[in-house]
């Protein structure tokens, strides 16, 4: 699920402190060449946290390239017991949810000042190549999904137009 309490836990178990927690996901972002964003807190729930779809798109090509993190973003669904009680947590992704997409990574969120968002790094069919679609202030949660199988759609039937077919040394013309 698309709960931030973990990050709220995080920040607040952290050997800095949750300013320093903070101040650090500032310095992350500046290393990574995040030229927009800026952290106000842990979870990304108060309105003076800001990003671009440019840096939330290379956030989230950077943040699958960790498989713990990606392989928990492509989880549909996850079960753990507690006692002798299971829990089931869902994905808030309907793109994980559904299947029918190849979805690398991908982060739902919301707050009132920036609407339903949805960053998502998919791998083309044709090319293999990934794409990080992000869609910023939909006005409902289907929307931002209607918005990104939309825009990779068209990506997916211009592919051709946009990247080169992949050329193995031994095809090309000796000269």
């Amino acid at each position: 699920a698309s709960d931030n309490a973990a990050a709220r836990a995080l920040a607040r178990t952290s050997p800095l402190g949750a300013e320093g927690f903070i101040d650090r996901m500032n310095e992350k972002a500046a290393e990574l060449g995040l030229e927009n964003t800026a952290y106000a807190d842990p979870s990304g729930l108060l309105s003076a946290n800001v990003s671009s779809a440019y840096d939330m798109a290379k956030l989230i090509a950077f943040v699958s390239t960790d498989e713990r993190i990606a392989s928990v973003m492509r989880t549909p669904q996850y079960t753990f017991t507690v006692g002798r009680r299971p829990i089931s947590v869902n994905s808030t992704n309907q793109l994980v949810r559904g299947g029918e997409y190849d979805v690398q990574a991908g982060k739902t969120g919301f707050i009132r000042a920036a609407g339903y968002c949805l960053a998502t790094l998919l791998r083309l069919p044709q090319t293999g190549q990934q794409v990080a679609v992000v869609v910023l202030g939909a006005k409902s949660n289907a929307a931002r999904f209607w918005e990104t199988r939309h825009l990779f759609n068209w990506l997916s039937n211009k592919a051709g137009d946009f990247f080169a077919p992949a050329v193995s040394a031994a095809t090309l013309p000796v000269q």
